[in-house]
């Protein structure tokens, strides 16, 4: 569960408030305080009005905050103040009216950025309050290092380490049973350009990330959309370390900003319910919309952002469509093409509960093998067509071929291209419930929709819908639970020979997947995880060479997130 930033933590206190970290504003009321709202793209918390005797208000000018010293009024007193100078990455409440809250364009920028979509991958990174406190409070296992963690972080430099460790098994069905366990190491590093007396605006934002262990659940359960999404990190299942972001964003004014870089393409497509595989759901066909199966994990790209109104992001960007986590040569980019995606989320608050809708499509010029191939034509694009989102089918469609059809090995024609594929998706995610004075906690719906051409794409449409919940049980204010539904409908150009001729199936594909995530500290989530799938390939060769029947696969795991 995301964490208050830092900018609103000083809730209900009269005389102040910090953004980042790095400068503040204070005034005082002459009398009782009274409560206005300021509200930001997700949520909405409740500061001390700042009032003056016959309802004025008290302006701390700029002039005053960028000088770092100013007179303010505390209990009937004057007081003079000394702070942190003003930067526009610090405090940026201006002023305060009764009933309502002034913002700055760079505060409604910052909370614009904590929940842009498309741009996780180059926002600032998120620092807490402070990194000490005891065992059990702290945010991090390894607390603030003597304090220096603290003062970096003022100082805009954010380092964190973090584990995810998930023992998965197939239960019963599938292709094979057997548990096996698989783990990531995540690195990350943030600057805030403002923060550390460089320039306002910038941000730089890098992340790698290592995977290690036995990926096979995803091979073993028999599906297409693999069942653990953490497993195809960085590198489908290859133990080794990765580069998945590097990244620049500097804003140029308080509506518009460009990014470049390395970029994690799975940060896109974002829900609040179902989006965060270390936290929420492990099914990529819950967490993400496979429809965009062609899209790269990770790539070299830019982009812009526009922020046109307070709760909507809107990005465009241009990424190179053949980019891997494991390839960092700058020189190779767009060489056979570019990949452009486009995305807008706004916030809508229905009878004040939160809620997102999210609309985006993308579209490539790369040529690629296309699904409608000869018969002789299948081992190849079998054999050298890997769908960046996908469990490899390739494989064991290639050993089913080799059996049942030897002459179509050798290639008789040549392949046909397609250099013009597309993807629209949409995503919705509203609370329906949530305790008063916290629209970060209770109950909620999502769902998800996207279609493709279908001609290099094998996901022709996508499905998710379901369930969930953030801090609804008592005494358990950051659990975390979700239900969810999921179905693939596969193009109908996707291998229909071997389909028609041995009814393999790959029409559909669905999953249901349950969890409950504890928050065991603040640096220790573990979870509980149920799936059942129904295959899209229904058969499989057994030991003999033979087909036999790929029955509903019941694959169990467990979860833990550790935060270092």
């Amino acid at each position: 569960m995301m964490r208050r930033p830092r900018y609103l933590v000083e809730i209900e206190r009269v005389l102040g408030c910090t953004l980042f970290g790095s400068a503040e504003i204070f005034a005082a009321v002459t009398g009782p305080a009274q409560e206005a709202p300021i509200r930001g793209p997700m949520m909405e918390y409740r500061l001390g009005e700042i009032a003056l005797g016959n309802e004025q208000t008290q302006t701390v000018s700029f002039e005053a905050l960028a000088a770092g010293r100013y007179t303010y009024l505390r209990e009937g007193r004057s007081m003079t103040t000394t702070r942190e100078p003003f930067s526009p990455g610090g405090c940026l409440v201006q002023r305060l009216r009764r009933g309502g809250a002034r913002w700055s364009w760079a505060l409604a920028l910052a909370l614009a950025l904590l929940v842009t979509p498309s741009l996780a991958s180059a926002q600032p990174v998120e620092a807490p309050d402070t990194y000490g406190g005891d065992f059990w409070s702290r945010p991090r296992l390894t607390g603030d290092w003597g304090g220096l963690r603290d003062e970096l972080a003022k100082k805009g430099i954010v380092l964190d380490v973090d584990m995810l460790l998930t023992p998965q098994g197939v239960a019963s069905g599938g292709r094979d049973t057997g548990a096996e366990f698989w783990g990531t190491a995540e690195y990350t590093l943030g600057v805030n350009t403002q923060k550390l007396g460089l320039w306002p605006g910038g941000f730089l934002n890098v992340y790698a990330l290592s995977g290690f262990g036995d990926s096979s659940v995803n091979r073993d359960s028999g599906a297409t959309v693999p069942v653990n999404l953490a497993a195809i990190l960085p590198d489908f299942g290859n133990e080794t370390t990765a580069l998945m972001n590097l990244t620049f964003m500097q804003f140029l004014s308080e509506k518009f900003g460009v990014f470049a870089g390395k970029m994690n393409g799975l940060t896109g497509d974002d829900n609040e319910f179902a989006h965060n595989h270390r936290t929420t759901f492990m099914n990529m066909g819950l967490d993400l919309n496979t429809v965009l199966a062609l899209f790269p994990i990770s790539a070299y790209g830019g982009g812009i952002v526009v922020l046109p109104w307070e709760g909507a992001v809107f990005t465009a960007s241009a990424i190179d469509p053949s980019g891997t986590p494991t390839n960092n040569d700058i020189s190779e980019a767009f060489d056979d093409g570019v990949l452009v995606n486009a995305q807008g989320r706004v916030t809508i608050k229905p009878f004040g509960l939160v809620g997102h809708q999210l609309v985006g499509f993308g579209w490539s010029n790369k040529d690629r093998l296309s699904l409608e191939q000869d018969p002789s034509n299948l081992a190849r694009l079998l054999l050298t067509e890997r769908f960046p989102r996908l469990a490899d089918p390739g494989p064991i469609l290639t050993r089913i071929l080799e059996r049942f059809f030897p002459t179509l090995l050798v290639p008789t024609q040549p392949p046909n291209t397609e250099s013009d594929t597309w993807a629209v998706y949409y995503n919705f995610d509203q609370y329906v419930w949530s305790p008063k004075g916290d629209p970060t906690r209770g109950i909620g719906v999502f769902f998800r929709f996207g279609a493709s051409d279908g001609v290099a794409n094998p996901i022709k449409y996508a499905y998710n819908v379901g369930i969930g919940g953030k801090g609804i049980v008592p005494g358990r204010p950051e659990d975390t639970f979700g239900i969810g539904w999921s179905r693939v409908e596969f193009s109908d150009s996707f291998v229909p020979f071997l389909r028609q001729q041995l009814a393999l199936g790959l029409d559909r594909e669905d999953a249901v997947e349950m969890y409950y995530n504890f928050s065991i500290t603040h640096w220790l989530n573990a979870s509980l995880d149920l799936q059942i799938i129904n295959p899209g390939l229904n058969k499989t060769l057994d030991s003999s060479g033979q087909l036999e029947d790929m029955n509903t696969a019941v694959v169990a795991g467990l979860r833990a997130y550790v935060r270092f």
